[in-house]
């Protein structure tokens, strides 16, 4: 059903970027756009931000807004995008967002409370809003139109399962960042098909620390035989903390990135849980540009599901193309 979804937003949206492309572009390839350029809409320019809760240095953000800009090239969008860890701050960012008249805004909601209200100034001045990556189960009730992302709790579930399924007997959760709603039902549903599961909170700010901390827990319970973190830096961080602490516990992650795919390869990460990131920022876009110039939502009041699904050894070559080119 999932898929089914996906591939209905993904068929409506090439469709109407086939019909621009041709109108502007008679069809041919955009020169400047690479293997992903299909031309330009002729469709009126607009202004969208995009807001997200970012933490510098996190390379999966990079996918997003590679994403997003993508789908702003190809939609004659200008792509404001700008981001902060902290939700005052975050929500300080929309409202200046609102305040200087976008057509449209695009956000994360990793802590919805604190997005409340600049999300009711949008709406209140007739701005779409759209959410993707966090808040799947917060975004209807804020009146916000859209979602684009994965439901974090069966997310976990699956990587539990996959736990169970490996024979693990004892695993810790880290959260790199507390008070995110996503990352406490990622492991949240990891506990739940895997109840042996301990989370463990860390600093995502401060890598070191991150690594330390774990390295320390693994230290004091040799038990632990299998770390489950919930980005892929913090992957790599803990394939480190295993050396430090001589142990033989495995890794296994959320999302992905280059880096991640040579990890997966030389087996010191065994998989990765994949939400598709640089899908959910060309959709939040390209979404917004369907509703300005066609009056389109998707998803019939659900969220569209950009993931999960697993990569490991299996398929990781398939995947391996397009990391290279940055996409993945």
């Amino acid at each position: 059903m999932r898929f089914s979804r996906l591939m209905a937003v993904a068929g409506a949206s090439a469709l109407v970027l086939g019909a621009s492309a041709c109108s502007s572009t008679g069809g041919k390839p955009d020169s400047n756009g690479g293997g992903m350029g299909a031309g330009s809409a002729d469709t009126p320019r607009a202004t969208i931000a995009m807001i997200t809760h970012e933490v510098p240095g996190d390379s999966f953000w990079d996918l997003v807004r590679k994403g997003a800009e993508t789908a702003a090239k190809k939609d004659n969008i200008e792509l404001r995008y700008s981001n902060d860890p902290e939700a005052p701050n975050q929500a300080n960012l929309v409202q200046t967002a609102v305040d200087s008249g976008v057509q449209g805004i695009a956000i994360t909601l990793a802590k919805p409370d604190a997005m409340k209200s600049v999300v009711e100034a949008a709406t209140a001045k007739g701005i779409p809003v759209v959410a993707f990556n966090a808040g799947a189960d917060a975004w209807q009730a804020m009146g916000v139109k859209e979602f684009f992302g994965q439901d974090e709790y069966i997310a976990g579930q699956g990587a539990g399962k996959r736990l169970a399924a490996e024979g693990a007997k004892k695993a810790i959760c880290v959260i790199h960042e507390q008070g995110h709603v996503g990352l406490e039902s990622r492991c949240a549903g990891v506990k739940n098909t895997f109840p042996a599961t301990e989370v463990l909170n860390v600093n995502g700010k401060d890598m070191p620390s991150v690594e330390s901390t774990i390295t320390a827990k693994l230290q004091q319970d040799p038990g632990v035989d299998y770390i489950v973190t919930l980005g892929a830096p913090f992957a790599l961080t803990a394939v480190q903390s295993v050396k430090n602490a001589g142990s033989k516990a495995k890794v296994g992650t959320f999302d992905t990135n280059a880096a991640l795919v040579n990890a997966i390869k030389g087996g010191d990460v065994q998989w990765a849980v994949d939400q598709q990131p640089f899908l959910q920022g060309y959709l939040a876009v390209d979404s917004l540009w369907l509703y300005l110039n066609n009056g389109n939502v998707l998803g019939g009041g659900q969220p569209t599901l950009t993931g999960p699904s697993f990569i490991d050894k299996t398929n990781i070559d398939a995947v391996a193309k397009y990391a290279e080119a940055g996409t993945r």
